[in-house]
């Protein structure tokens, strides 16, 4: 079996997994776009989002048993054929940009995003964001979804605010990615990420893909809605700042 034989990989590739898998759950979601820069810590960026892609649909079948009957609908109606565009201009521009100004310029806006939160935070009068604002960020979603798995800050920037409850929360995010990473498969072959030695590589973890899912729901089902969204604010916080760290260097 050809597999990536470095122990510093799997290092970082074990938490980056279990990490994804948390986050696939709705649970620490903002946390999800942390996992492709941890485990690009030891293979370059393209290789790392190809090896979590099968993993990403092991994570989104497991989520979708889950969380299903808790889905929005017409939230998905309104958000999925952006997200879908997304992906299509991520792939039409695969390449184009370097992976370092993606990542600055999803960290820079992450952080402006909680910023604003910050400084003008919602009160109860305050209107609910615009569904000009929820397509945009569906757009950006898939696009940084399929150039390097983290999705979720611009998804985050919309649905957030919202406060749905957690549950609904956590299952129309599992819908929305399971749709966006089954599209990515054909664009991916086509770049040629898909090979043998990353596809072997992803096997070897693909044991550990559920893990986090299952953990993650349970501990949806059971945290208090304030301290989820503490939560995942605090990851979009984290991630901003990784990510803003990369493209900076």
């Amino acid at each position: 079996m050809t597999v990536v034989s470095d122990p510093w990989f799997y290092a970082a590739a074990i938490p980056a997994v279990l990490l994804m898998g948390l986050s696939k759950s709705g649970f620490a979601a903002g946390f999800g776009a942390l996992a492709t820069p941890i485990m690009a810590l030891a293979v370059p960026v393209p290789q790392a989002a190809a090896i979590m892609l099968p993993l990403l649909l092991i994570m989104d079948g497991a989520g979708l048993q889950k969380l299903w009957r808790d889905r929005d609908p017409a939230m998905l109606r309104q958000l999925l054929p952006a997200g879908l565009i997304g992906t299509l201009v991520g792939a039409l521009l695969f390449g184009r940009f370097s992976p370092a100004a993606l990542a600055g310029v999803v960290g820079a806006l992450t952080l402006l995003f909680l910023a604003q939160r910050l400084l003008f935070p919602p009160r109860a009068q305050t209107p609910v964001p615009r569904r000009e604002v929820g397509f945009a960020c569906a757009v950006a979603s898939g696009f940084t979804s399929f150039v390097a798995h983290a999705g979720s800050p611009p998804i985050n920037a919309y649905l957030l605010p919202l406060r749905m409850p957690p549950l609904a929360y956590a299952g129309t995010m599992a819908v929305f990615f399971a749709a966006i990473n089954v599209s990515k498969w054909i664009p991916y072959a086509w770049l040629g990420l898909i090979d043998l030695r990353n596809m072997q590589t992803a096997l070897l973890l693909m044991p550990l893909a559920p893990v986090g899912v299952w953990l993650g729901v349970y501990l949806t089902r059971h945290i208090r809605p304030d301290w989820f969204y503490r939560l995942a604010y605090t990851g979009m916080f984290l991630t901003g700042v990784k990510l803003l760290w990369d493209g900076l260097r």
